[in-house]
């Protein structure tokens, strides 16, 4: 393919490389059109951007095997290309981040004295409750959360809580999430479990503890599990939402918000995931619905802060450079903020202006980054 000049890195550009696996059937796995809408904006914003997967890393090569998308025929085409300044990790599942040679390449970027990666690994459920547990500035935003191993981590919660939720600690997008609920109207002493599919809830009602503690234990199989209060959500419409929170860092290197989208819980759903039934809308008309316009403005704010002190303390405790993360956060009946989940690799929102300022932080970071690199290498 012929290229024009401008297509090429220029020596004053920075270059990133945007990191995935690779695939039997196409050159790379992931998001193409997220990988594509990157690279545009890299483009306006005078940054070379270019896909690299696991294989092609070979950091004692000067050059490295990238893929770069022409928009005019819309092809990818193979080009050896000068070692890239910063590494924006997507590398798709957690199970491929597992993989011995991905945990090598990662680690072997991060040690690297040129090459800035930023959000290196997946967050696992359980870490990221213990992180912020041990601060006082996000301590209260927890519901009781454990590691679920025994019938007494499930017969404490219920005792204590009328609801309950059990989610895989290393979960994503609702997957594998169950609820259960105490003394349902008719049988006082029963247990009604609610096991999310994919589209639809099965429920199953118990009355014997260690039954319920066998069905469990055969959804689990041996997947790591945290056991969690429920929490009595906001609704809107008679269905409970929570909010989506997009925090990325700036063109300043601080923790900034790109935007914050209501999700409400589909129809027949214990979650609010889009995937599993759930719906898009606005957090202002969500929260005004309960609280009135005023207090929803108030909450709001009081979001925003909450979401920069997770942040940042996530980020402190993991060790690592974080660029950006996605959280859910819940508005109790009573105006309370809880903490459900943040994801370190944040699927795309479908929020139009989310999305445009998602991507231009992405790159703005990177650009960041590059520079704050050149001042160290000198």
């Amino acid at each position: 393919m012929d290229f024009h000049l401008h297509e090429w890195p220029s020596h004053s550009q920075p270059n990133i490389a945007i990191l995935t696996m690779p695939d039997e059937k196409r050159p790379f796995r992931g998001n193409h059109y997220n990988f594509i809408d990157l690279i545009r904006c890299g483009k306006e914003m005078g940054a070379f951007v270019y896909v690299i997967t696991v294989n092609d890393v070979k950091l004692w090569n000067r050059r490295i095997n990238s893929y770069v998308y022409n928009p005019e025929t819309k092809t990818w085409t193979q080009m050896m290309l000068p070692l890239p300044d910063v590494v924006y990790n997507r590398i798709p599942t957690r199970k491929d981040e597992l993989r011995p040679e991905v945990q090598q390449t990662i680690h072997s970027l991060l040690r690297h004295s040129h090459i800035r990666l930023f959000n290196p690994f997946f967050f696992n459920k359980w870490t990221l409750f213990e992180w912020l547990n041990k601060t006082k500035s996000t301590k209260r935003y927890i519901p009781a959360t454990k590691r679920l191993t025994s019938l007494q981590d499930l017969e404490l919660f219920l005792k204590h809580f009328p609801t309950v939720y059990l989610k895989p600690a290393r979960g994503k997008a609702g997957k594998g999430i169950m609820r259960i609920e105490t003394g349902s109207p008719k049988a006082k002493n029963s247990y009604r479990l609610i096991i999310q599919t994919f589209r639809k809830s099965h429920i199953s009602l118990h009355t014997h503890l260690p039954k319920l503690w066998a069905v469990l234990k055969e959804q689990i199989g041996s997947e790591d599990y945290i056991i969690q209060q429920g929490i009595r959500l906001s609704s809107y419409q008679n269905r409970p939402f929570d909010l989506r929170v997009l925090v990325q860092k700036n063109r300043k290197g601080s923790w900034s918000l790109t935007g914050i989208g209501a999700r409400v819980a589909g129809k027949l759903s214990i979650t609010t995931h889009v995937p599993r039934g759930g719906s898009i809308d606005e957090p202002e008309k969500c929260l005004s619905a309960t609280f009135g316009k005023e207090a929803a403005r108030s909450i709001l704010l009081k979001v925003k802060k909450t979401a920069y002190s997770i942040a940042r303390r996530i980020e402190k405790a993991s060790g690592h450079t974080l660029g950006e993360m996605s959280m859910d956060l819940g508005v109790d009946t009573s105006g309370q903020i809880w903490f459900f989940e943040a994801n370190s690799r944040p699927m795309k929102f479908d929020e139009p202006d989310i999305r445009k300022k998602s991507l231009e932080r992405i790159i703005q970071y990177s650009l960041y980054l590059s520079k704050a690199k050149k001042k160290v290498s000198g």
